[in-house]
């Protein structure tokens, strides 16, 4: 399959790096020195076992050249989403399905609102930790790598099945699912649970656990990003909460979200997708959010920015 890799960070650069080992004609859009280093030396891959691989993928910065791709599969985060919705956009226009692979419940949605066709999207989140360490490096950090596809309305469709079924080819534990919006929102209460309290406490989950109080922060926390969920008709199970409690506990306690390691560098972070999304969707349909407003309110302040 022609893939292009819209976001050749630590997820995107990762797969296309095993999709590209497993045959397919894969393209990363990339930039500066990335870019750079990987046209001269490859994708250096640096695996969780110590196993060290080279993935020999093309790369370009030129937007255009990406056209022609049966899939366009997104991987920027969030707050990078504009500036590659219009790429994403021209792909779709010239035939691509549109994967995008980001935190949240909403990424389709916008990159609707940035151009791309409602039929010409599928829903999708991957589970993996993996960073890309410096131009053409990228390290994963996690044994599991797992992506779940479907349509937006929900069902199952040949496409999805036959995008899964590249990525499985290639050693990505891929599945379609016919409950995507539902596998979103599962994915979108762990990760605001984990971001929100993480990010208000400055520390790994670990430490939060153990704090006095530390469960109940999380329990909380959990608890309302599922009534939100539930209020938008989202078919949570009736133990919902307890089965994303279980698997908060079931993290190593060194552990940090992602989000968590965005504030810490300083830079641009995904607040208002993650606990800043709770906070307001729950407005939305009156649902009371107090542990993700004051997440929001405080990593906010910290961070400088304007409401």
């Amino acid at each position: 399959m022609r893939i292009a890799i819209l976001g050749a960070g630590g997820v995107g650069g990762y797969n296309g790096a095993v999709l590209a080992r497993a045959g397919n004609e894969v393209q990363l859009l990339a930039r500066g020195r990335h870019l750079e280093a990987i046209r001269s030396g490859g994708l250096q891959i640096a695996e969780l076992d110590g196993g060290r691989w080279v993935a020999r993928v093309a790369a370009t910065d030129d937007a255009a050249a990406l056209r022609g791709a049966e899939l366009a599969v997104v991987t920027v985060k969030s707050y990078d989403l504009d500036a590659i919705g219009r790429v994403a956009a021209d792909l779709a226009r010239h035939g691509a399905t549109v994967l995008p692979l980001l935190n949240g419940v909403e990424a389709a949605d916008r990159l609707e609102q940035l151009g791309v066709p409602r039929q010409s999207l599928l829903g999708g989140l991957a589970v993996i930790s993996a960073e890309r360490t410096g131009p053409g490096q990228i390290v994963r950090k996690s044994p599991f790598n797992r992506v779940v596809l479907g349509e937006l309305a929900g069902g199952l469709s040949e496409r999805a099945l036959g995008v899964a079924a590249v990525l499985g080819a290639a050693g990505i534990e891929a599945r379609a699912s016919a409950e995507m919006p539902l596998e979103l929102w599962r994915k979108f209460v762990f990760i605001t649970t984990m971001a929100s309290c993480c990010g208000l406490a400055r520390t790994a989950i670990g430490p939060v656990r153990a704090a006095p109080m530390g469960q109940v922060l999380l329990e909380r926390a959990t608890a309302e990003s599922v009534a939100v969920g539930r209020a938008m008709a989202i078919g949570f199970a009736a133990d919902e909460v307890t089965r994303v409690l279980e698997a908060v506990r079931s993290m190593p306690a060194p552990m940090k979200p992602s989000f968590l390691l965005d504030v810490e560098r300083g830079g641009p972070t995904e607040l208002d997708v993650l606990g800043g999304a709770v906070s307001r969707l729950g407005r939305l349909v009156g649902v009371p959010t107090p542990v993700h407003d004051t997440a929001v309110a405080a990593i906010g302040a910290a961070l400088g920015l304007a409401g």
